[in-house]
């Protein structure tokens, strides 16, 4: 399954990578690349709630696969505005958007396909991943994803969660990956584009009840045909 970003910048400068992900776990399959930079290094800033050991994961997955990109801009500015081809299996997406927006889209497939167990509940939402995507479609997709999550659970005889409250703990978890990843870039000297992509990320989870409950509340309206 491959999903192909390309950027092309006011200057004329194009920039493009192609996303590789396995057609059956939908786990990123970098491709081979030269020996990872030091701020990888799992100890460099690592998670707080982060479960990996440095003698079994010397380095960071997500930082590992995240480093080709972060390379390429490392000199950009958030606010930048930049024309983004986004190609999936089945259909484009073309927009002119801050190079924040484009980069953060870029950066949530690849940090939620690489492996690390904080950021895999997120990995089924790159089935039908969803470019420049806005507050209520992710927050639809989630939640979604969420409930099919507990009818596969349930399908095999685990319990299942089917008021939602285990959400609130999954997206506390990746909130504070989200943050603390940041503090690892910040040990690279860079402008802000990346960091602010990585930022931008937060803005879609809903850390507490009274904003979930907020949140199904106003879905809740959509379903009235089936109420």
């Amino acid at each position: 399954m491959l999903i192909n970003y390309r950027f092309k910048f006011p200057d004329g400068q194009e920039d493009a990578f192609a996303i590789d992900l396995d057609a059956a776990t939908l786990a990123y399959q970098a491709p081979a690349a030269a020996a990872p930079p030091e701020w990888t290094a799992l100890g460099n800033h690592q998670c707080g709630n982060c479960p990996l050991k440095a003698d079994t994961s010397p380095r960071c997955p997500v930082a590992v696969n995240l480093a080709p990109a972060i390379g390429r801009f490392l000199n950009r500015l958030s606010y930048e505005d930049v024309e983004v081809w986004v190609t999936t299996p089945a259909r484009e997406y073309h927009k002119r958007v801050s190079l924040q927006k484009a980069v953060s889209g870029l950066f949530g497939l690849i940090m939620a396909t690489s492996g690390c167990p904080i950021l895999d509940k997120l990995r089924p939402m790159t089935l039908t991943h969803l470019p420049f995507a806005e507050m209520e479609e992710t927050r639809y997709r989630a939640i979604s994803m969420y409930l099919f999550a507990q009818f596969f659970r349930a399908r095999q005889g685990l319990p299942a969660d089917w008021d939602l409250s285990g959400l609130e703990k999954i997206e506390g978890d990746i909130g504070q990956v989200n943050r603390d990843f940041v503090e690892r870039l910040r040990s690279v000297p860079m402008k802000d584009a990346n960091l602010n992509a990585i930022v931008s990320l937060d803005c879609f989870l809903l850390p507490n009840t009274a904003m979930m409950d907020r949140s199904l509340q106003k879905l809740e309206r959509i379903f009235a045909p089936y109420l």
